[in-house]
């Protein structure tokens, strides 16, 4: 069967309404990812957009009865894990270094509760993992 998905485009994560103040704070300012302006036809379900370097986004959604997602997370990339875990101690933002996985990573909590992982990067840009079938 040929590959019918090229790609990423976005990741959303859930937040309660009126997160967009702190959702900037976080991932805009925080993080440092640009916001990106979200379709008029769109704008009024709240919530933000932000761009990731690679080009996908990740989108800060406004969902009903909210519940912070705590195992299910997004993993972000970063090309040096001993500043971003600098950083998160600068600001006062907890993170829980793990490398069971085999790769190093940490653990922290967006301001409504959500796991987010942030992985460093080796040469390629990711991470070793192997199919689970041989690819034909």
């Amino acid at each position: 069967m040929p590959t019918l998905i090229s790609g990423l485009d976005h990741v959303l994560i859930e937040a309660p309404a009126g997160c967009e103040a702190r959702a900037r704070a976080f991932y805009g300012a925080f993080l440092g990812l640009p916001e990106l302006r979200k379709p008029p036809a769109l704008q009024s379900r709240g919530g933000c957009w932000f761009a990731l370097p690679d080009g996908r986004q990740l989108h800060v959604g406004v969902t009903p009865q909210f519940v912070p997602r705590t195992k299910g997370h997004p993993g972000l990339r970063t090309a040096d894990l001993a500043a971003f875990e600098a950083h998160c101690a600068a600001h006062g933002v907890p993170c829980r270094p793990d490398a069971e996985a085999g790769v190093a990573r940490v653990y922290l909590q967006d301001p409504f509760g959500n796991r987010l992982e942030v992985v460093q990067v080796v040469v390629d840009g990711a991470h070793e993992s192997l199919p689970a079938s041989p690819v034909e």
